[in-house]
């Protein structure tokens, strides 16, 4: 007799979690997602039967699969061990995947905690974007035992493209912390050439066209390519307030490594100087005119 597919609950249905919940629930899995005021509109998700809870240990004691999707490792310690937390109805081997971006210790931390309360972790971090989570495309970069990602593939593999098992627990999330740092840090780097570009008096279309076709090509100009040509930002969904989290992330995990971080260190101020400034719901590419105005 065939094993009954895993009941799966998720944990922030918010940009890429909404893309993550609906190709969930498409591929036949029951779902429940936790209420939440920060979620995008649950229409779809409900009318592909999908289920609400109140409570993160609601959902945890109706699921077997328990995906966070949520802002940062605060969120993640919050949802699981607060006091209405995951771990309070943790069913007995049930697998907890975190899809969120996190400082590796605070991961390891509370891998351990999931253990301890009879339950599995592991670390599942994405790359790409709203779209591609909305398309069922994501690339995950996991962290955990081979035997636990195996239990879980097929529910990951409802969403993703690529899989990529990188090592233990907190190797996800030291993986994408080390590729965010060079993705962001790379359109961190040209929104501020393009703003000097600007305020030089630049033919955009010229310094684009040049930079396209020698040492500037790459994914990060193709991301900021309509706002630089345009001043359309919709070449990235991707906010400065948590751009500027992931490049401080990253710079807590070097400093943990007594790894060299400057231009890390940097760039996470640059971007947190926006935030401070009231800048943080602006997408990325806006960063480019935030820093041109920036006397």
């Amino acid at each position: 007799m065939a094993a009954a597919q895993p009941v799966v609950g998720l944990i922030g249905v918010g940009l890429m979690g909404h893309g993550i919940a609906r190709n969930v629930a498409r591929k036949g899995f029951s779902l429940q997602v936790l209420e939440h005021p920060g979620n995008q509109p649950l229409d779809e998700l409900l009318s592909l039967g999908a289920q609400t809870c109140r409570t993160p240990a609601e959902l945890a004691a109706r699921c077997d699969v328990i995906i966070l999707c949520v802002t940062g490792s605060p969120q993640v310690e919050a949802v699981l061990t607060g006091g209405d937390g995951v771990l309070r109805q943790l069913r007995p081997g049930a697998i907890v995947v975190d899809c969120s971006t996190s400082v590796p210790a605070s991961t390891e931390r509370m891998a351990q905690a999931v253990q301890a309360a009879g339950g599995r972790f592991i670390d599942a971090p994405m790359t790409r974007t709203a779209q591609q989570a909305h398309d069922g495309t994501l690339n995950l970069l996991v962290g955990g035992d081979a035997a636990v990602l195996d239990a879980v593939r097929p529910v990951l593999a409802s969403f993703t493209e690529t899989l990529t098992h990188v090592g233990p627990i907190g190797a996800g999330h030291r993986m994408k912390l080390l590729h965010n740092f060079v993705s962001v840090g790379s359109m961190a780097l040209l929104a501020e050439a393009t703003a000097c570009a600007r305020g030089t008096g630049m033919d955009m279309q010229v310094f684009h066209d040049v930079l396209a076709g020698g040492g500037g090509a790459g994914v990060a100009l193709q991301r900021l390519s309509s706002f630089i040509l345009r001043d359309d930002p919709s070449g990235i969904a991707f906010s400065v307030a948590n751009a500027a989290k992931d490049l401080g992330y990253y710079s807590t995990m070097a400093h943990d490594a007594q790894a060299t971080s400057r231009i890390a260190d940097a760039a996470a101020a640059n971007l947190q100087s926006q935030v401070d400034a009231g800048h943080g719901a602006a997408m990325l590419p806006e960063l480019i005119r935030l820093l041109a105005t920036d006397r």
